[in-house]
């Protein structure tokens, strides 16, 4: 009978890991068409399951002087659902798309290299339940 259980809770968390994945990577393809053509996507995907409105993804990143990047956040099939925040590494906040109407993206540059902390999280009146969170980072072509 354990033996039984044990199989039965296995494939339920190889089925739940495999159709997150499946989502993280639907809404991360979604998430790339605010990678313009005039970026250069850093080749890296940001990505955390969030299983409520109350958890926080943390990604730590390099930003590096006098380049312009643009990060793009997504959580779901439309633009809005996904709260970020940048943070140096001091933990003072550097930007919040929670003021700007959760926008998907943002545009800054750097003037001089910078360790930084990008959190995300659901938007709770927008996406109550769990959610893939995708952050994508893209520089500037000179």
């Amino acid at each position: 009978m354990n033996k039984i259980k044990f199989t039965f809770i296995a494939l339920c968390i190889t089925l739940y890991a495999h159709t997150s994945r499946a989502q993280c990577d639907t809404i991360a393809n979604i998430c790339a068409k605010h990678i313009i053509s005039s970026f250069i996507s850093d080749g890296q995907q940001y990505r955390a399951l969030l299983l409520n409105s109350e958890e926080t993804a943390e990604f730590h990143t390099t930003f590096f002087g006098e380049t312009t990047y643009r990060i793009a956040a997504c959580s779901g099939t439309s633009d809005g659902n996904l709260i970020f925040s940048i943070y140096d590494q001091d933990r003072h906040l550097l930007f919040t798309n929670r003021n700007q109407k959760n926008a998907p993206y943002w545009d800054f540059k750097v003037k001089a290299t910078l360790e930084t902390i990008i959190e995300a999280q659901l938007d709770v009146n927008k996406n109550p339940g769990s959610g893939c969170a995708v952050i994508l980072i893209g520089f500037k072509q000179k």
